[in-house]
């Protein structure tokens, strides 16, 4: 047993982890452990990752918060957040500190707190897939932070946040602070071409709250036609709703490509004709009754300045999509519980 400071003992991580989907050997992971083979190997790779994992926590007098974790794992490049190496502290009001780091067999970090119970934010550097051994309070106790909503956020390199330049500012961590609700990302880059079964994985997953947001690898990574993509959307909801009969479930269509709107990939369909191929299967399953499930149409959320590399969206852009996101779900009448 390792011996007990005086400012407490190092306390088990599970109760303060957010935006966690499955375990695999203590170890966070965004597929089920149980169920890779079916997967393709890109999905399988990104899965890895703990993408939008995170701390959150209320103190009570503690000045700091010190985070014993492990991070070994060398992840996939992921843009500019290979630049973000850090353990960054967020409150209500937005980002309060960063805490570089390096990988370790096992580190210890301690992060500085301002006054109040919070709650606080702890967002780990990703791309180093930190496993998080404890933490503890210094100066006073800390708490897990109340529960709250589970919303699960699917789709590709975009909801998993490429070009955002810090974890915290992906458009599903936008969209979750604004809410107030525990997001789970299960964005996948370069995958999320409406795998059924990431479908299935999806309807026996816990969720308060669903959002789809893929499409855009339909084009090009592994083209779609405009008859198959309409048709793989039908099936996806089809497979989710089986698990989710009632949960709200939000469908986001590909946002701007420039490159892509008009170009007909190697089945003859442009990217514009593919959202609306996504988007008709989403209106006609609301036609026919089901009144749980709501469009945003991605076309015209982002203008091309808001893209950092004509694909993925900068800052601004994960900023503005995520607040459109926000909107839909309030229009819509989605809130958790």
């Amino acid at each position: 047993m390792r011996p007990q400071s005086p400012d407490g003992p190092w306390l088990d991580p599970g109760s303060f982890l957010r935006g966690v989907a499955w375990l695999d050997d203590g170890r966070p992971v965004r597929a089920d452990p149980a169920d890779t083979m079916r997967l393709p190997w890109d999905t399988g790779e990104r899965a890895t990752l703990p993408i939008g994992v995170r701390l959150e926590f209320t103190a009570q007098g503690a000045r700091a918060v010190e985070i014993r974790y492990r991070a070994t794992v060398p992840g996939p490049t992921d843009a500019l957040r290979d630049l973000a190496h850090g353990f960054s502290l967020w409150d209500r009001h937005g980002v309060v500190s960063e805490v570089f780091t390096e990988p370790a067999a096992e580190a210890v970090v301690r992060i500085e707190l301002p006054g109040g119970r919070g709650p606080f934010t702890v967002h780990p550097p990703e791309t180093q897939s930190p496993l998080i051994l404890g933490l503890r309070g210094i100066g006073g106790p800390v708490a897990p932070a109340p529960p709250a909503p589970r919303w699960v956020v699917h789709g590709d390199s975009i909801t998993e946040g490429w070009w955002s330049t810090r974890p915290a500012h992906g458009w599903p961590a936008v969209a979750g602070r604004a809410l107030g609700w525990d997001t789970v990302n299960l964005g996948y880059a370069g995958a999320a071409r409406g795998e059924l079964a990431t479908a299935e994985q999806l309807a026996d997953l816990p969720a308060d709250v669903l959002t789809l947001a893929f499409g855009t690898n339909c084009w090009s990574r592994v083209p779609f036609s405009v008859p198959l993509l309409y048709e793989t959307t039908r099936v996806f909801l089809e497979l989710v709703r089986q698990g989710h009969p009632r949960t709200p479930v939000l469908l986001v269509s590909p946002v701007l490509r420039p490159d892509a709107e008009r170009t007909p990939n190697r089945l003859g369909a442009t990217l514009g004709a593919l959202r609306d191929a996504m988007e008709r299967a989403a209106r006609d399953r609301i036609a026919a009754g089901d009144d749980r499930l709501a469009l945003l149409p991605g076309r015209d959320v982002l203008g091309p300045g808001q893209l950092a590399d004509g694909l993925h969206p900068n800052d601004s852009g994960h900023l503005a999509l995520g607040l459109a996101v926000v909107t839909a779900l309030r229009r819509a009448g989605f809130t958790a519980g």
